[in-house]
């Protein structure tokens, strides 16, 4: 796969030149909480992912996507199919937007709409499902927006800042099975 393209963005394989991109979302302590991350990552760690980064989801078990806006290359967003699992077929999403001027330009929801169509039409997959913080609200409508259900929450589950929180999974099956 190289691009899919939507009407205002499109998403593509990661490159070697998005090693700063990758290395500045990887390492913004404002969004460690819904990443999953604790610890930074070092440029020489992210360019050996880069390097890895054309496995294809049955090795590598995910999948990154740089979602870009215009032609001339640079990233504003990854979108991501992690925990793949190809027995049951279903997998993990997850997405982010770099910076308060890419939002709100409906860039998250091309990128989910691309993504999804991909997922089920080329990887045949049955369902998605998305672990969100019940404080997001954006994630939570974008996600809701698409189809996907609340099917739990779980309580207490993520520590920030000393306060746990709740984080909702949500569920979208394939309507083509």
């Amino acid at each position: 796969m190289n691009t899919l393209k939507g009407k205002k963005i499109y998403i593509r394989a990661l490159e070697p030149n998005d090693l700063e991109f990758i290395y500045a979302i990887e390492n913004d302590q404002n969004i460690w909480e819904v990443s999953n991350t604790h610890t930074p990552y070092s440029r020489f760690l992210v360019k050996q992912y880069l390097e890895n980064a054309h496995q294809d989801i049955y090795e590598a078990k995910q999948l990154r996507l740089a979602i870009c806006q215009d032609q001339d290359f640079p990233a504003v967003g990854l979108v991501d199919l992690f925990d793949f699992d190809p027995k049951n077929n279903r997998a993990g999403v997850g997405i982010v937007i770099r910076g308060n001027e890419n939002k709100n330009k409906n860039i998250g929801s091309e990128a989910l709409a691309l993504l999804i169509e991909y997922a089920f039409s080329n990887l045949n997959l049955h369902q998605l499902f998305a672990n969100i913080g019940t404080e997001n609200v954006a994630s939570n409508a974008l996600f809701t927006k698409f189809g996907f259900k609340k099917i739990g929450v779980k309580t207490g589950w993520i520590l920030v800042k000393g306060k746990y929180k709740d984080e909702a999974m949500y569920q979208l099956i394939n309507p083509y099975f």
